[in-house]
């Protein structure tokens, strides 16, 4: 398969975000069952834009085979690779470890940029209430104070997707300070 190959190696290399969509368009096109074994070996390049993509592509296949190959890419040092794995993770994984997600997401609450707190707030409200309330509740308790304050603003973004994160970081952050926030426990 070519084409496949053409595909991937211009995935390493593309920086258009556009053009990169597009080869995934094109990959998905392809038969899943050639190109799914293929992108995951996308996963062990050095480079991170190449695992970035192949993870991206593998979430749109939604073949649930990848799933280890996926979750190993969790603990990837590249943070781009980190939360790219997020969304892949949540789109591939079976039923029965998405607690176990949910823990290994959650793990990282109160960690990083607005921006990285951001998208781990929507991996874990993908995830579904019934999976995360008992991660959020056990985080809600934690003694550092921008943990609690990532709880409370991926509780108000379970509640309203459509509103602003940056907005419920803030008033999450003004909760905590003041003492006001309850217990996710009830």
């Amino acid at each position: 398969m070519l084409d496949l190959e053409i595909l991937l190696r211009q995935c390493v290399v593309e920086q258009d975000f556009q053009v990169r969509e597009m080869l995934t368009w094109a990959l998905i096109r392809l038969p899943a069952n050639r190109v799914v074994p293929r992108v995951v070996e996308e996963l062990a390049r050095p480079e991170p834009q190449a695992r970035r993509q192949a993870l991206h592509t593998l979430s749109k296949f939604k073949d649930r085979t990848a799933w280890p190959a996926v979750a190993g890419r969790l603990d990837d040092e590249d943070q781009g690779v980190v939360r790219t794995a997020w969304y892949s993770a949540v789109a591939l994984v079976p039923e029965s470890e998405r607690d176990w997600l949910a823990g290994k997401l959650a793990a990282r609450l109160g960690h990083g940029s607005a921006e990285a707190q951001l998208s781990l707030s929507r991996a874990l409200v993908a995830l579904g209430k019934d999976v995360i309330a008992p991660v959020l509740a056990f985080a809600a308790e934690n003694r550092d104070v921008a943990v609690r304050q990532h709880v409370n603003a991926t509780e108000r973004l379970l509640q309203d997707p459509d509103s602003g994160f940056a907005t419920s970081l803030k008033s999450a952050r003004r909760e905590v300070a003041l003492g006001r926030t309850r217990s996710t426990k009830g």
